[in-house]
């Protein structure tokens, strides 16, 4: 039987989405035993994938001591792996790698020079562009897998799933309501990587005038305050469900199941609502590139916008200086995505999505 790891300690998002590499390792070795590296606040996505037989959750705080990495790296090496596959591909992953001493290690080859270092001793290189509908992002971690493991093109999982338990299928808080839910994520994690909170009301009262839906909100604990700001400045409170709210991510992935779709800022819940099988509408951060993690977008069932497709000069207006500036604080590139903008593209999504409740 073979052993095989994937590291992957990184964000939700990117969690998720290397699981793609478990899920096709495991067609390739049906009996093999397949185990998870990941941050402790990440395993909520991966949590009943009958891909992964074992999760290795580690606390990122914890891991930058020397101790807790050196006990790491001991228990790892006395697993025995034959296989890792370390996408994240940084120094902690390298390290855990070389000194695994597995036969067959595995991780994206580093952007110009090569370490002298041999961490791995198999590279891939990170595609030049995406090739594939799922997206960059997923379409490397794909090729990491496929460059060494050969599985027929049609029997490839290009898609991210999650496994709902049946328990978590029966999610009911949402049944005393007589209108269908949307699920509204427009925070960023910081407020440097949010919309301008006006725009933000701007979108929800045109989404609550119409159409006969509830709108629920998604935000970090720690945007409690800012979320009741929103709500505060929103006309139609009726439509909005505000005392519903998940506070964990396994809580917030079984209720989301229960809605209709998702209207968020790109990241780690836009991931969760594709593996869901939801429709989406990405909101993406002007400096992120798109091509990266625009997963299955087919201007219908998932679509987006972003600010440079309404732009596409816009970064050549400003110097160097100026794209190091708006790198640091992006609200400026936010107040040019306005709402009017974001309507253009969002209303007929929703109209296509949510036809039997226009108002």
């Amino acid at each position: 039987m073979k052993k095989i790891l994937v590291i992957q300690n990184k964000r939700i998002g990117d969690v998720l989405i290397a699981s793609t590499i478990a899920q096709n390792m495991k067609s390739v070795f049906p009996d093999s035993q397949i185990d998870y590296l990941v941050y402790d606040f990440t395993v909520g996505v991966i949590e009943n994938n009958p891909s992964i037989d074992n999760i290795i959750a580690i606390n990122e705080k914890d891991l930058k001591q020397f101790l807790v990495m050196k006990r790491l790296i001991k228990r790892i090496k006395k697993t025995n792996y034959d296989i890792i596959f370390d996408p994240y591909s940084k120094l902690q992953s390298r390290l855990i790698c070389y000194f695994s001493g597995a036969k067959m290690r595995i991780g994206f080859q580093k952007r110009g020079r090569n370490p002298w270092f041999k961490f791995y001793t198999h590279t891939v290189p990170l595609l030049e562009e995406k090739t594939h509908i799922s997206g960059k992002a997923i379409e490397d971690r794909i090729n990491m897998f496929s460059s060494f493991f050969r599985l027929p093109e049609n029997k490839i999982d290009y898609e991210p799933h999650i496994f709902l338990t049946d328990k978590e299928k029966q999610y009911n808080k949402l049944d005393k309501y007589d209108k269908p839910a949307i699920m509204l994520g427009i925070l960023g994690s910081t407020p440097q990587k949010s919309m301008p909170y006006d725009y933000i009301v701007t979108i929800i009262d045109h989404i609550t005038s119409c159409y006969n839906v509830n709108v629920l909100f998604n935000y970090a604990p720690n945007q409690k305050d800012d979320a009741l700001s929103i709500y505060e400045q929103c006309q139609n409170k009726d439509h909005i469900i505000i005392d519903i709210y998940e506070d964990t991510i396994r809580g917030f992935i079984t209720l989301m199941n229960k809605c209709e779709l998702l209207v968020g800022n790109e990241g780690g819940i836009v991931h969760i609502s594709k593996a869901l099988d939801k429709p989406t509408f990405t909101i993406f951060s002007p400096y992120v590139l798109k091509e990266h993690w625009a997963s299955f977008e087919d201007g219908k069932k998932h679509t987006s916008i972003h600010l440079l497709e309404e732009k596409p000069n816009l970064f050549d207006e400003f110097s160097v200086e100026q794209r190091r500036k708006i790198e640091e604080n992006p609200s400026e590139l936010y107040q040019m995505l306005t709402p009017e903008m974001i309507l253009k593209k969002l209303t007929p999504f929703l109209d296509r999505q949510l036809k039997a409740y226009k108002n």
